[in-house]
C-alpha cells in the first residue's frame, strides 16, 4: 500500500492524506476506483461511493486552501476535479462498465461496431417513430410505448453486462468483447430515449 511522503501514514487516495492532510500530486494513469479508495468492480454500493467522495473531497476542497500558495491552490482544483469525475464515472452503471471493459483489455468502442442486423433495423423503426412524432402536433402515443420499452431494454442489457463482470474477467478475456457489443446496444438505447426526452421538453415550452 502507498504510503504519506509527510507521515508514512497509508493512503486510502492518491488527491490527499487523510492523516495530515497533505496534498498530493495524482500519478498518471490512477483509476477512478483508486481515486475514491475503492476496489475495482462492476457493482459499486451508491452509498459508500458518495460517501468516499464526501470524504475526500473535504481535503482537497479548493475554498480550504485559498490562502494557500498557487501550486497548492491549483493542485487542490485539479485534484477536486478529478474525485469529481471519477464519481461521475463510477455512478453511472454504462461509463463504469466501459471503464472496466477499457481497463481490462477489451475493444474500444470504434473498434467493435459491428451490432446484429435485427437490432440496427428497430433502430431505424425507433427513429421513424420519433421523426414522425416531431410533425405532428399532438403527442404520439407511440413515443410513450417507445420510451417505456427502451428503458426496459436498456435495464436488461446492463444486467447482461453486470453478469458478464462479475467476477471480473481475466485481462484480454473474450467475453469483454460482448460486453462492449453490449455497452453499443446502450448507446443507441441512450441516444433514442434522449431524443425521446428532447421531444417531450420541446412540445413543454410550446404550451
Amino acid at each position: 500500500m502507498t504510503k504519506c511522503e509527510a507521515c508514512g501514514a497509508a493512503l486510502e487516495t492518491p488527491v490527499a492524506c487523510a492523516a495530515c492532510g497533505a496534498l498530493r500530486e495524482v500519478p498518471d494513469g490512477a483509476s477512478p476506483f483508486e481515486l475514491l479508495g475503492l476496489e475495482p468492480a462492476i457493482v459499486v454500493d451508491e452509498r459508500t461511493l458518495r460517501g468516499q467522495l464526501t470524504r475526500f473531497a473535504r481535503l482537497v476542497h479548493p475554498d480550504f486552501f485559498a490562502a494557500a500558495e498557487p501550486v497548492l491552490r491549483e493542485r487542490a482544483g485539479r485534484n477536486s476535479a478529478r474525485l469529481n469525475h471519477a464519481f461521475e464515472v463510477l455512478a453511472d452503471s454504462a461509463r463504469r462498465a466501459d471503464w472496466l471493459v477499457t481497463a481490462l483489455g477489451g475493444p474500444a468502442e470504434d473498434t467493435e461496431r459491428a451490432m446484429p442486423q435485427a437490432f440496427l433495423a428497430e433502430v431505424l423503426e425507433w427513429n421513424e417513430v420519433l421523426e414522425e412524432a416531431r410533425a405532428e402536433p399532438e403527442p404520439d402515443p407511440r413515443v410513450a410505448r417507445l420510451a417505456v420499452e427502451l428503458a426496459a431494454r436498456r435495464a436488461s442489457s446492463l444486467e447482461r453486462i453486470a453478469r458478464a463482470l462479475e467476477p471480473l474477467p481475466e485481462h484480454g478475456s473474450p467475453a469483454l468483447a460482448t460486453v462492449r457489443r453490449e455497452l453499443n446496444a446502450v448507446r443507441y438505447l441512450d441516444r433514442a430515449l434522449g431524443e425521446i426526452e428532447s421531444l417531450r421538453l420541446a412540445r413543454s415550452e410550446r404550451r
